[in-house]
């Protein structure tokens, strides 16, 4: 706003699972780390080889979540899910979060 002078209201909007076919919590905990942080910059140090298949939807949190690091708005966790559907850990992992600007 500050930048382009206008008062007009944006939101943006992620939408996207987290790890798929096979969960890997530890994975969505850091990204989810990252993101309560406002450290977006740590995602790239889990390296691209965990964003194959499935999980590249991962992908689709970053911009959002890189925009309201910047614009230093909280991270609101609201649940995180690993939905396993067999033994061996298949699956995909559901978060639900929101940012909101700080009161």
């Amino acid at each position: 706003m500050a930048a382009s002078g206008s008062s007009a209201r944006v939101a943006l909007i992620a939408s996207g699972g987290l790890s798929h076919f096979v969960i890997d919590e530890d994975v969505d905990r850091a990204f989810i780390d990252a993101m309560r942080d406002r450290h977006i910059d740590k995602v790239a140090e889990l390296g691209e080889a965990i964003f194959q298949s499935g999980t590249s939807e991962i992908k689709n949190w970053v911009p959002v979540a890189g925009a309201m690091a910047e614009l230093g708005y909280p991270l609101e966790i609201v649940d995180y899910v690993p939905c396993y559907r067999s033994i061996a850990g298949t699956g995909n992992a559901m978060g639900f979060v929101y940012w909101k600007p700080p009161v």
